[in-house]
C-alpha cells in the first residue's frame, strides 16, 4: 500500500462508518421482527430481513466503489447521470411496474430498479456542480435555473405518483440552495409566496393523498381505512411505554394489526418492542449520523465536495424527519421510509453509495487545498 491510499484510509470518516453500520444492524433485527408472525407456539419469519442484508452487500460494494475515485471527476458525469435518470422517470411513466395503484419500478427480468431513488443522486449531483460554479449567492436567473432542474424530474416523480419522493427531492435541492445562499430579497419572497402557493397544490393532489391529508386532521374520520395505518402506529409505539415489551414481543406486530410495518412504519415495530428508551437511543445515533455528516462538508477542501455532502444531510434529514413525523400524527404520511431501518432494496444501494461519496470527500480533504 503506498503511503497516499495509507494517508486516504486514515482520513476516512471512520466515525460515520461505524454509525451507519450500528444504524443498518439495527434495522436488520428490527426487519427481522417485523418480518415474524406468530403461529401458534412458534414464529414463521419471511424472507425480508434476508433480502435487506443482500441488499446491503450490494450497498457496501457501492459504497466502496464510490471511495476509489476522485470525487472532484462527478463535475463531468453529473449532466450525463442527471439525463439518464430523466429518461429512466420517462420510461417509468410510459412502461413502469404498478403496484397499489403507483407505477414506480422499472422490471427487468426477476429484478427490479426505481428510478426515483437514483434521480435525488443526480439531482444532489447536477445541483452540486452548478452552486459550487457560482461563489456568490444566487441571484434570480441562478436561483431558477437550479429550480428548473429540481422541478422537471420532481414532476415526473409527481406523475406516477410519488409524492413522498417528490418532496424529498423538492427538500433536498432547498436546502442545498440554502447551504449555498440566496439574494435576501430572494429569500424573503420565497418565505412569502410558498405559503401562499400550498393551498393552490391541493388541485394536483390524488384522491388518497388529499384523504390522507384530510385524516391528518382529525384521524377519527376513516377509522378503518386512510386513519387505520396512523392510529395502529399510535398504539403499538404508545403500547412499548418506557421500557417496551421486549425483541419479538410486540402484540400489534406480531399479530398483523401493524401495516407497512417492514416499510414506512418500520419504527413503529421498534417503539412497541424498546419503548420510550430505545426511541432516544435511536434518535440520538440519527442526530450523531448527520452531525457527522455536517462535519465533512464543513471539512471539504472544495466548494462541489461541500455542497454535494450538504445535499447528502438535507437528503436524511428530511426522510428521517419526515419517517418519524408521520409515524407519530405529527405530519401527514406520505409514504417515505426510514434510512437503515425500513426494508428497500434501490433505497438501501442509494444510501450506502451517498455514504460512499461522504466518505470520498473526507477521504480527499487533504490531497488538495484548493477552492
Amino acid at each position: 500500500m503506498s503511503p497516499m491510499d495509507r494517508r486516504l484510509i486514515t482520513h476516512a470518516n471512520w466515525g460515520l462508518v461505524g454509525l451507519m453500520a450500528l444504524l443498518f444492524c439495527i434495522g436488520l433485527a428490527n426487519l427481522y421482527s417485523a418480518s415474524g408472525i406468530r403461529m401458534g407456539e412458534g414464529l414463521e419469519v419471511s424472507s425480508y430481513y434476508q433480502k435487506q442484508m443482500l441488499w446491503g452487500c450490494l450497498g457496501l460494494g457501492g459504497m466502496i466503489f464510490c471511495t476509489l475515485f476522485d470525487y472532484r471527476h462527478l463535475k463531468s458525469l453529473a449532466t450525463p447521470a442527471y439525463i439518464f435518470s430523466l429518461v429512466l422517470l420517462v420510461l417509468v411513466l410510459a412502461i413502469g411496474k404498478s403496484a397499489k395503484g403507483a407505477a414506480r419500478w422499472l422490471q427487468f427480468g426477476g429484478f427490479s430498479i426505481q428510478p426515483s431513488e437514483i434521480a435525488k443522486i443526480s439531482v444532489m449531483l447536477i445541483a452540486a456542480k452548478f452552486l459550487s460554479g457560482n461563489k456568490d449567492s444566487l441571484d434570480w436567473p441562478a436561483f431558477f435555473m437550479v429550480l428548473l432542474l429540481g422541478l422537471v424530474p420532481a414532476g415526473l416523480i409527481f406523475k406516477q405518483p410519488d409524492l413522498g419522493t417528490c418532496l424529498i427531492v423538492l427538500l433536498l435541492l432547498g436546502g442545498m440552495i440554502l447551504y449555498q445562499g440566496v439574494k435576501p430579497y430572494i429569500f424573503k419572497t420565497c418565505c412569502v409566496l410558498i405559503p401562499l402557493a400550498l393551498p393552490f397544490a391541493w388541485h394536483f393532489l390524488q384522491p388518497y393523498q388529499r384523504q390522507r391529508l384530510l385524516t391528518f386532521f382529525d384521524p377519527t374520520i376513516a377509522p378503518l381505512s386512510t386513519s387505520y395505518h396512523i392510529n395502529q402506529s399510535h398504539i403499538a409505539i404508545g403500547s412499548g411505554q418506557v421500557w417496551g415489551k421486549g425483541f419479538l414481543e410486540g402484540t400489534q406486530n406480531q399479530l398483523r394489526f401493524l401495516p407497512e410495518k417492514h416499510t414506512d412504519f418500520a419504527i413503529a415495530v421498534f417503539g412497541e418492542e424498546w419503548g420510550f428508551v430505545g426511541c432516544v437511543f435511536l434518535l440520538t445515533l440519527f442526530c450523531c449520523f448527520l452531525l457527522s455528516l455536517l462535519t465533512t462538508a464543513r471539512d471539504a477542501k472544495d466548494r462541489f465536495g461541500s455542497i454535494l455532502v450538504a445535499g447528502v444531510f438535507f437528503y436524511f434529514f428530511w426522510q428521517i424527519l419526515i419517517n418519524m413525523g408521520m409515524t407519530m400524527g405529527l405530519m401527514p404520511v406520505v409514504g417515505i421510509p426510514l434510512p437503515f431501518i425500513s426494508y428497500g432494496g434501490t433505497a438501501t444501494i442509494v444510501n450506502f453509495c451517498l455514504l460512499g461519496l461522504v466518505l470520498n470527500v473526507s477521504m480527499r480533504r487533504f490531497v488538495f487545498k484548493t477552492h
